[in-house]
């Protein structure tokens, strides 16, 4: 990876008359907007459907694309959908949140609009048919489970047990009876997949490379774990018997209970890893580099027993460590990724990333924390080459935000080590100083969150961990705010000085 920056910005944050960021005419312009800026990258969140959380890491499917994203526009020009079809879907007041419920309430009504005069065309019926041959192996599970769900309306674990245990005789026989439910379904991912596929390809053609993300997990009402149940530690009637998180640390003295199914190592182990490596198959095909989430969990894992309050009682449990990667190297040959290694790092993390020889992660809003340690691995003096640098990132608050709710002595140390000697230091100062400590390190790749570019305070905010609201995964921009010259300007320039 050569030495170079991008930016880090979800689809559901770029502006839009839909309530949503899509793969519409505002991705195309953020796109010019890297290119005209110098920028090399573009970093999103995982694209995954979502739940009723709104979270794109505790997903239905890691195969699947999200409807959500699909550009209504786009529709009206080919004819599928009138424009009367999409008015008022941006009628909520405030146009910095997406509102998910309303969003999903108007939006299948829509697309289902869109496939009950796609499929008319026996023209449009061959290029579908193309797509299901092409895409089946990684979305047909998710397909006919979204069908199945629609009918049943509770979560997997409650249906009957002919369809809650994975048979694909069943299956065979659901599609057969409701082959147009299915196709519905099918369609939802041809229209995801044909708008990513076409936007990804744009954006190389500017030369911007796109980071995907692969959370580590899927939800419990996913259609990965339906599929898939013996690669998760689950009981005899699908339920988990343990589930992800964190140990309790300084900041939280409960910990993390994430709640997800924990994998079923000895399993995969038997198998190859077929099951993981069939999610890189698919995320290397649609991403041109992939971070990996939660690096650290293939070391070592955090597993507290299912129906635990909270993460007190958990223990590590040891992952496929360097066994998976090697396989993996075997399988795709053209595998870059990015390894997320933050959280409680041991010297066992630590070598399992020496040996993969992924880049890992330096978050400059961990270098400042009640004493000044020059020898804090998070200061940007100290970054290694083989690393991708970020301010924060999107578990973080923004960096305004974050310098705003330190302490006056942790602010003391931030203003000494960027250089600032007054006694009154402004928001934007201390953000510009910030940026050019991070782009003169040594980093190969130095990746901003779209808000710290902006200067945009705690509202901005993408997520706040451990907790559940309607403010997560959901802040957006107006395009005056994203489309700003003077902004695009100024991060051309430093990462022209910086050599970038």
């Amino acid at each position: 990876m050569k030495r170079s920056s991008g930016v880090l910005m979800p689809i559901f944050s770029l502006p839009s008359n839909t309530g949503i960021g899509n793969f519409g005419e505002n991705a195309y312009k953020f796109i010019d907007l890297l290119k005209d800026a110098r920028q090399g990258y573009w970093q999103l969140l995982p694209l995954n459907p979502i739940d009723s959380s709104n979270s794109p890491y505790f997903s239905v499917s890691q195969f699947a694309g999200s409807p959500l994203f699909i550009d209504l526009e786009s529709l009206v020009e080919e004819g599928l959908i009138d424009s009367s079809d999409i008015d008022g879907f941006d009628s909520d007041d405030n146009t910095n949140i997406v509102n998910y419920d309303f969003i999903k309430s108007k939006i299948f009504v829509v697309l289902r609009k869109a496939y009950d005069s796609f499929v008319k065309s026996n023209y449009n019926r061959i290029i579908f048919n193309s797509f299901k041959m092409r895409y089946n192996t990684y979305i047909k599970d998710y397909v006919v489970f979204e069908s199945m769900k629609s009918i049943f309306n509770k979560p997997f674990v409650e249906w009957d047990n002919q369809y809650k245990y994975y048979s694909k005789d069943v299956i065979d026989s659901f599609i057969n009876e409701n082959q147009d439910l299915v196709d519905y379904n099918y369609f939802l991912q041809y229209l995801f997949f044909k708008q990513w596929i076409r936007l990804k390809k744009y954006a190389n053609s500017k030369g911007i490379k796109i980071i995907g993300d692969m959370p580590i997990y899927s939800s419990n009402d996913s259609s990965d774990v339906w599929a898939n149940s013996n690669n998760y530690l689950l009981d005899e009637n699908l339920n988990p018997t343990e589930v992800a998180g964190c140990p309790p640390d300084a900041f939280n003295s409960g910990g993390q209970l994430w709640g997800n199914p924990l994998y079923n190592y000895d399993y995969m182990r038997e198998n190859n890893y077929d099951y993981i490596l069939k999610k890189f198959s698919l995320l290397f095909k649609i991403y041109d580099v992939v971070r990996l989430d939660h690096f650290r969990g293939f070391e070592s894992y955090y597993a507290i027993k299912a129906g635990d309050i909270d993460a007190r009682n958990g223990s590590w449990r040891k992952g496929p460590g360097m066994d998976l990667f090697n396989t993996l190297h075997k399988k795709i040959k053209s595998s870059n990724v990015i390894a997320e290694d933050l959280g409680f790092i041991t010297d066992e993390v630590r070598k399992l990333l020496y040996d993969t020889g992924y880049p890992g992660m330096r978050v400059m809003q961990f270098a400042f924390s009640h004493y000044d340690d020059q020898n804090n691995p998070y200061r940007p003096h100290n970054y290694p080459e083989n690393c991708v640098a970020y301010l924060g990132t999107h578990d973080n608050d923004t960096f305004v935000g974050w310098y705003n709710s330190i302490c006056p002595e942790d602010k003391s140390i931030v203003a000494n080590y960027l250089g600032i000697s007054r006694s009154e230091v402004y928001e934007p100062e201390v953000v510009s100083k910030a940026f050019r400590a991070l782009y003169n390190s040594k980093a190969n790749l130095v990746i901003s969150n779209i808000q710290d570019i902006l200067g945009i305070g705690s509202e901005g905010r993408i997520n706040t961990p451990s907790t559940l609201s309607d403010k997560n995964w959901s802040y957006r921009f107006t395009a005056e705010q994203l489309f700003n010259e003077q902004v695009i300007k100024a991060l051309k320039e430093l990462t022209i000085v910086s050599g970038r």
